[in-house]
């Protein structure tokens, strides 16, 4: 294979990002272990780019130092979080922003796409590494949550919007299922007050207050624009939590622990 990569412009928990060729990044996992989280990850963003939802195009897969990786259309820009770091005067205008980007992905319908009910209940059949009391918690709060069959992103947050000059891009695909619009608002919530950035951005997700502040104005228009039952969306909190859980990211589990054990509570 002919050795394309460029310099790296962006790194995550999973990947890191290089400038591929002429007008393309490269999105190179970590291990060598996640070829099938490439595979999945370019087949469900070029069938969301397909649908129309504004998405990098992907170039194809390729595997670069034993490593599995993605080629995508290079989208250049800040992301949304760089930019309230920078303008935090337009929280209201890109809180908002956000909630329409939501809604025009639950607009979507992919069918081909796993359930996430169905991957949730599997998840907690299997996982030995949440506390017998969380999980069998999760599992009572799953059996009374619908299925749904709408495109659910469930990485949706400001990290994940790049601010073009054509407009906002969504990226980051690789957890995508088909859902319960409830569950993929749910999961956005949690990442809005208490998921944690990777260091050095946009000063570590902010403040506390101002990541409140964003969190209610984005739930808000999205209320306003589409009817949804907040009750649903409390009670997706749990399992979501659980899984979350289990990732064991540094800064969060302290707030997870109280938002499983409020959801708990109320099961009660």
């Amino acid at each position: 294979m002919v050795e394309h990569r460029g310099p790296l412009i962006g790194i995550g928990r999973e990947a890191e990002v290089f400038a591929w060729g002429d007008g393309g990044a490269l999105k190179l996992f970590l291990t060598a272990d996640q070829a099938a989280d490439a595979e999945h990850e370019a087949s469900v963003t070029q069938a969301v780019h397909d649908a129309g939802l504004p998405v990098p195009a992907v170039e194809g897969t390729v595997e670069v130092d034993g490593r599995p990786g993605i080629i995508f259309e290079r989208v250049d820009g800040p992301s949304m979080l760089s930019e309230l770091g920078r303008r935090p005067w337009q929280v209201r205008n890109l809180a908002h922003l956000l909630a329409d980007l939501h809604l025009r992905v639950h607009a979507c319908e992919l069918p081909g796409l796993l359930s996430l009910k169905q991957m949730l209940e599997e998840w907690f059949r299997r996982d030995e590494l949440l506390p017998a009391s969380i999980r069998d918690a999760g599992q009572k709060a799953l059996r009374l949550l619908p299925e749904g069959d709408i495109l659910c992103h469930l990485d949706f947050h400001p990290d994940n919007i790049v601010m073009t000059s054509r407009g906002p891009v969504i990226i980051d695909w690789m957890t995508a299922k088909r859902g319960d619009r409830h569950a993929d608002i749910a999961a956005t919530s949690l990442l809005l007050r208490h998921g944690a950035s990777v260091p050095g951005t946009a000063r570590q997700w902010l403040m506390r207050a101002g990541r409140a502040l964003f969190h209610s104005m984005y739930m808000k228009r999205y209320l306003d624009r589409q009817a949804v039952s907040p009750a649903l969306i409390a009670a997706w909190r749990l399992p979501l939590a659980a899984v979350r859980l289990t990732d064991n990211i540094p800064g969060e589990r302290d707030d997870l622990l109280v938002v499983i054990s409020e959801r708990m509570e109320s099961l009660r």
